[in-house]
């Protein structure tokens, strides 16, 4: 009895995984050293840049800090949300999908 083979071709159509904003909103305890230091320490920013970012999140109220894939802006949000609760500052961290 003869044998028949299938070939199955795979579809490689992988998409790219949706992109996600970490952003920092502004209170008025947290300290901008912290912010700074937590913009360093955790998305390894260079100090000038990191002092860019900080006083936009203190003049306009917040500011989009990095756009990563969901599971590693929310492992980012909660790091640096933490961090921020061990050293005594309510800093908010706020995830939300890029356009």
């Amino acid at each position: 009895m003869p044998q028949t083979e299938v070939m199955i071709e795979p579809k490689l159509d992988l998409a790219a995984p949706p992109m996600y904003k970490v952003i920092y909103v502004n209170d008025n305890k947290t300290s901008m050293q912290f912010v700074i230091e937590s913009l360093e320490d955790h998305f390894s920013y260079a100090t000038s840049t990191a002092e860019k970012i900080a006083n936009q999140v203190h003049n306009e109220g917040a500011a989009v800090v990095a756009v990563l894939p969901y599971e590693i802006a929310e492992q980012k949000g909660i790091e640096v949300t933490v961090e921020a609760r061990q050293n005594g500052y309510p800093l908010q961290i706020k995830i939300e999908k890029d356009a």
